[in-house]
């Protein structure tokens, strides 16, 4: 297996600094939609353009979703057919249309 490739201490630094940019966009839109200020669909629509919603997993999503717990989501992804490390971006049109039915109040 090859290793990663060697960086300079500052091009990690910047990586790690990146990365807790994506991680604090992540939270922030998974925030908003617990609160109900962004829809499921807005999310989707979004995901096509920005990578860090793109690139957000699906069961994370569902998890955040008002009313929505571990299990419901689990259960829903299940029924759908949807792979728990399905990324937003990686979710094909029939699974969004059923996702969306699944949680109309998200639509």
């Amino acid at each position: 297996m090859p290793k990663p490739p060697q960086l300079t201490p500052e091009q990690r630094t910047a990586a790690l600094a990146k990365a807790a940019e994506a991680r604090r966009a992540r939270a922030a839109l998974k925030e908003r939609l617990k609160m109900g200020a962004i829809t499921l669909s807005e999310l989707f629509e979004r995901a096509a353009d920005d990578d860090i919603v793109g690139k957000m997993k699906m069961l994370a999503v569902l998890e955040s979703l008002p009313g929505v717990g571990k299990v419901k989501a689990r259960r829903t992804m299940e029924e759908i057919e949807i792979s728990e490390t399905r990324r937003i971006r990686g979710v094909g049109k029939q699974q969004r249309e059923s996702l969306l039915a699944a949680f109309p109040d998200q639509a």
